[in-house]
């Protein structure tokens, strides 16, 4: 734009940008020196840092920058750091005694805080981050157990699983599916009948006939009271805590196809002192025996 083009406001005597907002101009001044230079300064310290940190991302990594920083590095000495100072607690978790841990109160506190660390990245996709279970997935927080709830209970459960095909020494049982068994007629009076055993809402009649059908193909692993066997992993009938549901229609489809829920053996993925850890963990949380 030649001098003669400019438009020039006539209050300030400075070039406009030569747009208008609504009869308002905007003044043309140059940018301070100070931010200039500031800019100047941002541009070559970018530069720099291109070739002094990792920064550009290539296929299997990025430029290590002539610094030789590195944040992964970092956490790396620091974890290294913390194993070494808790190697001793470590070796002694993995060798301890379960039934005395809690005479050692440095070592079960360690244990307990590692466990929950464990826990947490291990566990609670299944049974919470709180361990309050959910439907399929057991409540770690009460004193309901299915294959025993003492600390070394805990940790062959952990270390070994639960009907899976991967560790021979895994828990195992398995309930029939009823629906090819018994007529429908009659699981709909088993079902009465194990209602009553935890509950005043029921059919009288029906459960009084569920009860023989109960007793005899049911009581070999519930026990005749319901109250379960946990050398076979049979539920508690009789506590009104439930793993799949305590309606009728919940225990229909229990009866009638019966369950088999599955957890992997954890002793293949975990060092032993983390398995003990867990179990010190989940046997403190309220409900250990």
């Amino acid at each position: 734009m030649s001098d003669h083009d400019k438009d020039i406001d006539q209050i300030t005597g400075v070039e406009t940008t030569g747009h208008d907002w609504d009869g308002i101009k905007e003044l043309n001044n140059p940018l301070p020196r100070w931010w200039l230079w500031t800019l100047y300064l941002c541009i070559l310290w970018g530069i720099w840092y291109l070739f002094a940190y990792p920064a550009w991302p290539m296929i299997k990594g990025a430029t290590e920058g002539y610094l030789g920083y590195s944040t992964r590095a970092n956490v790396a000495a620091d974890i290294e750091a913390v194993n070494v100072a808790n190697a001793d607690l470590r070796n002694a978790l993995t060798t301890v005694d379960l039934a005395t841990l809690s005479e050692n109160e440095e070592l079960n506190r360690f244990a307990v805080a590692g466990g929950a660390a464990v826990f947490r990245t291990n566990c609670s996709q299944c049974h919470g981050s709180g361990a309050a279970g959910a439907k399929g997935y057991p409540n770690l927080l009460d004193d309901d157990w299915l294959w025993g709830g003492s600390i070394e209970d805990i940790a062959y459960t952990i270390n070994h699983g639960i009907r899976n095909e991967i560790d021979a020494d895994a828990r195992f049982s398995q309930m029939p599916a009823f629906g090819d068994i018994l007529e429908k007629a009659d699981i709909d009076k088993v079902v009465q009948h194990v209602i009553s055993l935890s509950s005043t809402e029921f059919d009288t009649s029906l459960a009084t006939q569920g009860a023989v059908i109960f007793d005899e193909n049911c009581s070999a692993c519930h026990a005749v009271d319901g109250t379960g066997n946990r050398e076979v992993g049979a539920p508690n009938l009789a506590d009104a805590i439930w793993l799949y549901g305590g309606d009728a229609a919940a225990l229909t489809e229990t009866i009638t196809k019966s369950r088999y829920g599955v957890m992997p053996p954890w002793g293949t993925r975990l060092s032993q002192s983390d398995v003990n850890a867990v179990a010190a963990y989940v046997h403190q949380l309220g409900g250990g025996e």
